[in-house]
């Protein structure tokens, strides 16, 4: 068969796009925040996971221009050769500070973080033990360190009695990395950290923390879910990515500075990429600086979260519990979902629709995610779309 046949007969994007219910690739014309622009319309943004606000905040729109006026816009090489600048070791120091690890590594996005740290660090006869609803891309960098003949098993989903079961059966004398979300990108819940480590340590385990959702979100002045237990000594790396909180692009993982150094010399993902852009990292360390300074805007961002989950269940809504920056509202099948979304949208709310193989057959959701910049007026009118939306399809009363 013709490699392209498939591609052919893919057909359900088109069909969904007809229908006017295709919810992907949306062009966002102009950014305020809160506020975007799209087909030539003001829209609240409740789908960003832009947690702090700081994308549209004039302090890091200025460092990533005064960035670009004296590194000019690009680095031209990987970190390994000519890729380097003053700013990239900059930004790992501050991280590393910031996160309380001995060292901090950049890659030039999360994902692929995620893929360097894992296939980078795993290697053959090594065992990569990961939760069943981890990110892609740690799924994805458990493959490739899989490719490379290191082994790959999978454990239920938050469910450390299973975690246990599955490090027993693992040989005692093979290495093992347990990599977890630490906040699940899909239901915004809080991964048991502690007694996962608890477990992990037990049988000789390494654990890897992805904080992408979580840095910035919880923890003492936003500093992860690692924090947000009081474990970070107990925690043997975290990553996570500039592309959320930190208003920019690129990722990190922290850790002792003997395995960043391993990973420096041994991650593909790391040595074969280009370097993350000098606006990226002033961006970043911008971001950080007000975070640093600012620490109340995580409360704000917890505070409007809460204020969404409480109104969502107020009004009949099967709403999932976290304490984190994303409120998923579940509204059950794939066509539903998209109906839902498409009205919620025709009065002026974006929100992202979750629909399988992302979410089982009959979780499809509206998974809302908020922002510190988010005021009480936004808040309250997506209160009230989703009400108005609700009713007129017979999800509440």
């Amino acid at each position: 068969m013709d490699l392209f046949q498939k591609c052919v007969e893919f057909t359900k994007a088109d069909e969904v796009k007809a229908a006017g219910l295709y919810p992907y690739f949306r062009e966002i014309e102009e950014n305020e925040g809160p506020v975007v622009s799209i087909e030539g319309r003001k829209v609240i943004m409740a789908g960003s996971n832009n947690y702090l606000g700081l994308t549209a905040h004039p302090r890091v729109r200025q460092a990533a221009i005064d960035a670009i006026n004296r590194y000019g816009t690009g680095c031209s090489g990987s970190r390994y050769l000519t890729g380097t600048i003053d700013l990239h070791v900059e930004l790992e120091k501050r991280f590393a500070k910031f996160l309380g690890y001995e060292s901090v590594l950049l890659f030039s996005t999360g994902y692929q973080t995620a893929l360097g740290a894992i296939s980078g660090l795993v290697s053959k006869g090594d065992y990569v033990v990961s939760d069943k609803e981890n990110h892609a891309c740690i799924i994805n960098g458990a493959m490739l360190a899989k490719g490379g003949f290191a082994e790959f098993v999978r454990y239920k989903h938050n469910d450390m009695a299973d975690l246990e079961k599955t490090l027993q059966r693992i040989p005692s004398n093979a290495g093992k990395l347990v990599v977890t979300d630490g906040v699940f990108s899909v239901s915004g819940e809080l991964v048991h950290l502690p007694e996962l480590l608890e477990i992990a340590h037990k049988y000789g385990a390494r654990v890897l923390v992805d904080d992408a959702h979580a840095t910035g979100v919880v923890g003492i002045g936003g500093r992860g879910t690692a924090s947000h237990f009081g474990v970070v000594d107990k925690t043997d790396m975290t990553m996570g990515t500039f592309s959320k909180t930190f208003a920019s692009l690129g990722g990190f993982i922290g850790g002792p500075e003997r395995v960043m150094n391993y990973l420096k010399h041994h991650s593909p993902a790391l040595i074969f990429s280009a370097s993350p852009t000098p606006a990226s990292c002033a961006a970043a360390l911008a971001a950080l600086t007000i975070l640093e300074e600012q620490p109340e805007l995580v409360g704000k961002l917890v505070a409007n979260a809460d204020k969404m989950r409480k109104g969502f269940t107020d009004l009949g809504f099967t709403v999932i519990d976290s304490i984190t920056g994303i409120v998923p509202v579940i509204v059950g099948d794939v066509e539903k979902a998209l109906i839902f979304w498409r009205k919620l949208y025709d009065r002026g709310v974006f929100v992202n629709a979750f629909i399988p193989p992302g979410v089982p057959p009959t979780m499809s959701m509206m998974r809302t995610s908020y922002m510190a910049s988010h005021e009480e007026e936004h808040l309250n009118t997506i209160l009230e779309v989703f009400a108005d939306v609700g009713r007129e399809l017979g999800f509440i009363p």
